[in-house]
């Protein structure tokens, strides 16, 4: 359809029939949906009559070929001008085939994979029937207290941005209409959502709009440059506005600014919730509110069709801002054939030849291996071969690794650690014991443990979070291991025998009683369907680890926030005229992390030449390369992710000690040497000044390459004036 013959339809439409295509719902409420899907949020008594379901815009939560499939047919039957309906669910980091939580993805630092993920994850879900995900969450995340930052790429707003582009691409494809096993993403939360006070979630966001800018937002831009076609609104204030009502946000930035004319979503029932944060006195004022911020779609609860009628007729919401939301929800499933084909991607015998293939699950495989961090390595790892290995620990076998949003994947499915591990090592040289539960133990499952240990050469502790204590809701004030688990490894620690620990969770964690009791330290994250396999692969020394940290491991909760682009101070850390109480820090930790940004360990060795710079002046039409050459010095070829960050020396606001600007990868075999080589243009010096303008200043420019943000090389150079 052309857009005149979408806006004929709207004039054809009522104006009720045009508010309920505003209106999202759950799949109970749909004939033929026999599954509820995954419930996220409040779903009271709602007041939705049959009318409004029959008009209403788009699903939320259903899945399969066949019930897709009926339930469009039977909604079909009921839409009085045949308008399809839209299926939305919250597809994060796999389908079936369950990827690693996308914090670990960051930590790959590889985009193409990231993109790769994403395809696959789309195409099981076009075949089973969804047309939009919610997906990518870009929200920059520095505090590990916040369930949520398992659904982010990290800290960084810049490796933040490549990663919200990865994803788009992968999901979307280049033509929705013609790829019919893409579908539309549907970037979140907006805005800034990782700022949430306190790290707990639905809690108040307080920004200056010149901080907002230069470190939430870049994300989000990066998402819709690439063609990201829907945004949804998130649950906190911004500037003391909730966003799902700010017209300055959505309307003025979002719309004018930036030009997005796709679809603009709220979250889980975030509309009425207007009302408890204080905005809106009732539903009326909700809805009127809503939709002069500018939000099309209402997900979950009924403040449009039970409201904007009323306000329409009274005058005192225009008619006009109804037509536009329902034109943008009409052209997005225009956009994706959906006129032409209701049932778009959906095949019963697609979806039993694609859904959890073996090929996805090589995927799968591959970026959990590359996803996979060393923390800490005195020579534990890998296990050798003629090691008799002792598996200890709740997660030993635990299908528990997939991770919240997981939403079709299957913990039976999962590759478990001590099944992998296993098989890998042959008979006789693996014992399992689960040591304790996540969070309880007992004296015998403790006995049993120590027996294992005593028979063994090397201990493995398999340990972490189950998938609940993360993910939404699942925000916690200590981030260190359950007691349970900490007492466990304090037990095994007294046997004296080389030991490593593998962890799984959702967050950065507190690993004291962890890190400081054992040998190595692998975190695994929670790393998908076949993260049994890839983790077992790396302890045995199949795969050389690779990943680096993309959000910061604190010391103690008491840090938090730290994250290593932050500002200096007036009487910073290690001056060389402080004194030693009189300055910026803790009497009782250190300033920095205990695992900075950028940080991953090898079971090879790299040696760093000298920095070189092409000169030491930049203007404004010249570029700057920065090159450093770096060599295997180790005995196993391995992957070395060169790190490139810069420091604006003097700026017209504070800038930080160090921000990320480009990485290489180097696959080096031993003894061979490569060469990292990056190349800096006046653009990328930019930044948000105290008046909003984005530009560069002239003076002088340290820069730093490395493998991560505080092991560096150092060097400068000097922007000239205009």
């Amino acid at each position: 359809m052309d857009n005149q013959q979408l806006l004929d339809l709207i004039g054809a439409m009522t104006l009720e029939e045009k508010i309920a295509q505003l209106v999202q719902l759950a799949a109970p409420f749909y004939e033929g949906a026999n599954d509820g899907g995954q419930i996220t949020g409040p779903m009271q008594a709602m007041g939705i009559t049959d009318s409004m379901v029959a008009s209403s815009g788009s699903i939320l939560g259903y899945a399969g070929a066949s019930g897709a499939i009926a339930v469009q047919e039977a909604y079909l039957r009921n839409n009085p001008h045949g308008i399809p309906l839209l299926f939305m669910a919250d597809i994060v980091h796999g389908f079936k085939t369950i990827f690693p939580v996308p914090l670990a993805i960051g930590c790959s630092w590889d985009t193409e994979l990231a993109e790769k993920s994403a395809e696959i994850a789309a195409r099981e879900a076009a075949v089973s029937g969804i047309h939009v995900t919610f997906a990518p969450m870009v929200d920059l995340v520095r505090d590990p207290r916040w369930g949520r930052v398992m659904e982010s790429t990290g800290e960084d707003p810049y490796l933040n941005s490549l990663f919200a582009r990865a994803f788009v691409r992968g999901l979307q494809g280049e033509d929705l209409k013609n790829e019919s096993e893409r579908v539309a993403a549907c970037v979140k939360h907006f805005a800034a959502y990782g700022a949430s006070e306190a790290g707990r979630d639905y809690n108040t966001v307080d920004l200056s709009e010149r901080q907002l800018r230069e470190y939430y937002l870049p994300a989000y831009k990066a998402a819709l440059d690439e063609g990201c076609e829907m945004v949804m609104t998130s649950f906190n204030t911004i500037e003391g506005i909730p966003a799902s009502a700010n017209e300055k946000l959505m309307r003025s930035l979002l719309r004018e600014e930036w030009k997005f004319d796709g679809v603009l979503i709220s979250d889980w029932g975030a509309v009425k919730e207007l009302i408890p944060h204080g905005v809106a006195e009732d539903e009326r004022e909700a809805a009127y509110r809503a939709i002069r911020a500018g939000v099309d779609i209402e997900m979950m609860t009924a403040c449009y069709v039970h409201e904007l009628p009323g306000l329409v007729r009274s005058g005192s919401v225009d008619e006009a801002l109804i037509d536009e939301s329902v034109l943008r929800i009409l052209q997005l499933k225009n956009k994706l054939g959906l006129f032409d084909n209701p049932h778009r991607g959906a095949s019963s015998e697609r979806e039993a030849e694609v859904v959890f293939s073996p090929e996805h699950r090589k995927a799968a495989y591959e970026l959990a291996t590359k996803s996979t961090v060393l923390l800490k390595n005195d020579g534990v790892l890998p296990l050798k071969p003629e090691a008799k290995v002792a598996l200890i620990g709740p997660f030993a076998q635990s299908g528990d690794i997939l991770g919240p949003w997981s939403w079709e994947g299957s913990t039976e499915d999962a590759v478990k650690l001590g099944s992998a591990l296993a098989e890998r090592l042959g008979e006789g040289k693996l014992i399992i014991a689960e040591g304790c539960g996540i969070e309880t133990g007992t004296p015998e499952q403790l006995r049993l443990a120590l027996e294992a240990a005593a028979q063994a050469d090397v201990i493995v502790l398999a340990l972490g979070e189950a998938s609940e204590m993360s993910g939404e809701a699942g925000c916690r004030t200590d981030i260190r291991l359950p007691q349970a688990q900490l007492e466990l490894v304090a037990r095994i620690a007294e046997i004296g025998k080389p030991s490593a620990a593998v962890l799984f969770n959702g967050r950065p964690l507190d690993l004291h009683g962890v890190y400081d009791k054992v040998g190595a330290v692998v975190e695994a994250w929670f790393p998908g369907s076949e993260g049994g396999a890839a983790v077992a692969d790396i302890l045995i020394g199949a795969v050389n680890p690779s990943a680096r940290l993309s959000m910061s491991f604190p010391h103690s909760v008491g840090q938090v926030p730290v994250y290593y682009n932050h500002f200096n101070t007036g009487r910073p850390l290690g001056a060389e005229d402080a004194q030693v109480r009189y300055v910026s820090q803790y009497l009782d930790a250190p300033n920095d992390p205990l695992l900075p940004f950028g940080f991953g360990l090898s079971y090879t060795t790299f040696e760093y030449g000298s920095l070189k710079l092409s000169s030491e002046q930049m203007t404004n039409d010249s570029r700057l390369t920065v090159s450093v050459d770096v060599t295997n010095t180790g005995e196993r070829a391995g992957t070395e992710t060169v790190q490139l960050y810069i420091r604006d020396i003097s700026g017209e606001v504070v800038r930080p000690v160090r921000e990320l600007k480009g990485f290489v990868k180097l696959d080096l075999a031993p003894g061979e040497r490569g060469t990292a080589v990056f190349t800096l243009g006046e653009e990328q010096l930019r930044y948000h000044h105290s008046d909003l303008s984005f530009r560069s200043d002239p003076g002088r420019f340290d820069v730093f390459v490395g493998r991560s943000s505080l092991d560096t090389l150092h060097g400068s150079f000097v922007l000239a004036g205009s």
